[in-house]
């Protein structure tokens, strides 16, 4: 499948690194404390769940992967402040509640009810009158920590002036997300590939996107709901700029996917989990689809409402992947100058951040009484793809 051209004008470096250098300033002081605030409410939420291994798997991704949601809570800084606090509080609510519902669907007691259980994530972009179905799980132990964190994302979402107009494009994005999420644990439980490939060849008809990057950026579609959320704080957002924002984030969510995959490979093959980077036939595939969807990526982005942000989204996760331990092995490295190729010379400051940022986070790591809420996360984007 031929790509677009993804060197469209009005999308340059320049503009990236204002749009860069615009969101830091907001950041700092009106989202993360409100994300900090949230992440430690939820964190007393998460304590309360009855059963031993299920409050010790919530808490656990608090731990391990609270940086997910700080990260996602970058997009409100497309918010305007009025309605920021309120963006936050549903992203990283619906963060949480994704990387819980990620980690509860590789539990024993999960194998026949994947996408089930991601109802609560389905449900908490529906509209206000719009009763969900009561969620009947097989452990239904921590059914009040998924109804609170899916009625949080409701309520602060409808609560924002654009969300009635853009909440059919975001039912789809996180629906697809919920769909791709049970197809992946399937095909690594079971080593059910063909299954995935033909629910994945039918699902991308009209995304413009081959299957394998369909499948990549369905799995990270909740991404695309984060960045909904944060423009439905806007007034006046048309559906078709909504679903603007969604193909651009559904390529960008494919590219994250790949290159998480490609950084853990080496982890995944130490446990006997083949990861997503499997379904590609060998390094030259792999490169060339990668090079040609950050070409789509970039493309999308520039064509999408307030497009320098959507493009730093994309530049600021390459940059991450790209400093990351796992870039450090030999056909990681090899994927990762594709990356940077692809991406030149928006990326670079953006390296120079990151590598900077992981100096700075080593150093507070190795300092006694560090926290563990702070000194952990390992990645930005995890959507648990595992296939055969």
């Amino acid at each position: 499948m031929a790509f677009s051209d993804p060197r469209r004008p009005g999308n340059d470096t320049a503009s990236v690194l204002r749009a860069l250098a615009a969101a830091n300033a907001l950041f700092w002081p009106t989202v993360a404390p409100v994300a900090r605030r949230e992440l430690s409410a939820w964190e007393e939420a998460a304590r309360r769940i009855e059963t031993r291994h299920l409050r010790e798997l919530a808490l656990s991704k608090l731990r391990d992967e609270h940086f997910n949601a700080e990260v996602a809570a970058t997009l409100a800084t497309l918010t305007p402040r009025p309605h920021r606090a309120g963006a936050v509080r549903a992203i990283v609510a619906l963060e949480l509640l994704f990387d819980y519902l990620d980690g509860r669907t590789e539990t024993k007691d999960a194998e026949p009810a994947a996408e089930k259980l991601f109802m609560p994530f389905t449900d908490a972009v529906r509209r206000l009158d719009s009763a969900p179905k009561p969620v009947v799980l097989p452990d239904d132990a921590d059914l009040e920590y998924l109804q609170r964190l899916s009625a949080t994302v409701r309520e602060e979402m409808f609560a924002l002036p654009s969300a009635e107009a853009l909440a059919s494009v975001a039912l789809e994005a996180a629906t697809r997300c919920a769909q791709a999420q049970a197809q992946l644990h399937a095909a690594s439980r079971r080593g059910e590939r063909r299954r995935l490939e033909a629910w994945a060849s039918d699902a991308a008809s009209g995304s413009g996107l081959p299957w394998r990057e369909y499948v990549a950026g369905s799995a990270s579609s909740v991404l695309a709901v984060h960045a909904l959320i944060a423009v439905a704080g806007r007034p006046s957002i048309t559906e078709e700029q909504a679903r603007s924002i969604d193909r651009a984030y559904l390529a960008i969510g494919a590219v994250i996917t790949i290159l998480d995959s490609i950084v853990d490979r080496r982890e995944d093959d130490a446990r006997g989990e083949p990861g997503f980077v499997r379904l590609f036939d060998g390094p030259a595939d792999l490169g060339t689809r990668l090079r040609e969807l950050i070409g789509e990526a970039w493309s999308r982005a520039a064509a999408a409402p307030n497009a320098a942000h959507h493009t730093m989204t994309l530049v600021g996760a390459a940059a991450y992947y790209s400093t990351h331990p796992g870039a450090a092995h030999a056909e990681a490295r090899e994927m990762m100058t594709i990356v940077r190729e692809e991406l030149s010379p928006t990326i670079w400051p953006a390296v120079a951040v990151m590598r900077c940022w992981r100096i700075a986070k080593a150093t507070r790591a190795s300092k006694p009484g560090s926290g563990p809420l702070r000194a952990s996360g390992s990645s930005a984007r995890e959507p648990g793809a595992h296939v055969e």
